[in-house]
C-alpha cells in the first residue's frame, strides 16, 4: 500500500491527520499481509521530516516524497538537497522520489537524479514515475539497471510502460480492478498483444467514465459503493451526486466491471 499520496489527497490533509493515518496503517498493513510505503512529502520540510520519522518508528517498508510544489526546487541540486534532508530521517528505510510533474509542476531530468542523488541519499531505492514521458522513462531504466526500482504510475498507459521495460506499477485504479491489470500484465508477458491492448482499452474506458464527473471525488464515491468508506474528496475538488454514481455504475457494468475484481454493494 502506497499511502497519503495523490489519491490520498496528501496536500488536503493536515500533518496530524497524516500521522494518524500512519499509525492506523502500521497496524492494518501487517494484519492484512500488506507492506506499507508512506508518502511524506509536502511544502513544509519540517512536516516531511516528521512524517518520515513516524514512518520509521512504525516500521514501514519505505518512504517517498514529492517535490515541494509552491516554492519549487529550481535545479536538480535543489531537488536532491530536499530529498536528502527527508531521507535522512529514515536512513534504514528505502527511499523513493515521487516524480509527478503534472501535479507538482517540477520537471527535472529524473535520469540525472538517479546518477547524482545516491551520493547524497544512500538509501535511495528508486523513483515512482508518474510521468507520460516514455523516452525519459527508458533513459531512467537504462541508468537504473538492477540497482533501482522504477514503478510506473499512470494506469491508462501501463501497456506502453511494460513495452518500455516497466517491471511494476503503483496506481489508484488497481484498488478496484486488480484482475484487469494482472490479466493485462500476463497477456503482455505471454506475447498476446491483442488481448493486452483490449484490456488497456477497457482500463482507459473505465478511467474516462470515472473522470467524467471528477476523477478523485467519483473514485472515492465508487470505493464507498464497494464497501470501503473513504469519504468524499475535499474542496476544491468536487464530488458527484448519487444519481451520477448510479449512472457510472451502469456504464461500468457494461465494461464487465465486476469481473475485474470489484463487487458493488449497491
Amino acid at each position: 500500500m502506497f499511502i497519503t499520496g495523490t489519491t490520498g489527497e496528501c496536500h488536503s490533509l493536515t500533518c496530524e491527520e497524516r500521522l494518524t493515518l500512519f499509525d492506523a496503517w502500521a497496524g492494518a498493513g501487517p494484519a492484512n499481509g500488506l507492506a506499507v510505503i508512506g508518502h511524506v512529502g509536502g511544502n513544509s520540510i519540517e512536516d516531511a521530516r516528521m512524517l518520515a520519522r513516524r514512518a520509521r518508528q512504525r516500521k514501514f517498508a519505505a518512504v517517498s516524497t514529492l517535490a515541494p510544489s509552491y516554492f519549487k526546487p529550481a535545479t536538480l541540486a535543489d531537488l536532491i538537497d530536499w530529498c536528502a534532508i527527508v531521507a535522512a530521517e529514515a536512513p534504514d528505510l528505502p527511499f523513493y522520489y515521487y516524480d509527478i510533474p503534472s501535479m507538482s509542476g517540477v520537471s527535472l531530468p529524473v535520469e540525472r537524479f538517479l546518477v547524482e542523488a545516491p551520493a547524497r541519499i544512500p538509501n535511495l531505492a528508486g523513483v515512482k514515475f508518474t510521468n507520460l514521458d516514455l523516452v525519459s522513462y527508458r533513459r531512467c531504466l537504462d541508468v537504473a539497471g538492477d540497482r533501482f526500482d522504477l514503478p510506473w504510475g499512470t494506469d491508462e498507459a501501463l501497456l506502453a510502460a511494460l513495452a518500455t521495460g516497466a517491471r511494476g506499477a503503483v496506481g489508484s485504479t488497481y484498488n478496484w480492478a486488480p484482475r484487469l491489470y494482472n490479466e493485462l500484465i500476463d497477456a503482455f508477458t505471454r506475447g498476446d498483444l491483442g488481448k493486452a491492448r483490449r484490456l488497456q482499452s477497457i482500463s482507459i474506458a473505465m478511467i474516462d467514465a470515472i473522470a467524467a464527473t471528477g476523477f478523485m471525488g467519483t473514485a472515492k464515491a465508487l470505493m464507498c459503493r464497494l464497501g470501503v468508506p473513504v469519504g468524499p474528496a475535499r474542496a476544491p475538488l468536487s464530488n458527484p451526486a448519487p444519481a451520477q454514481v448510479d449512472a457510472l455504475i451502469s456504464r461500468l457494468d457494461n465494461l464487465a466491471f465486476g469481473h475485474w475484481g470489484a463487487r458493488l454493494t449497491g
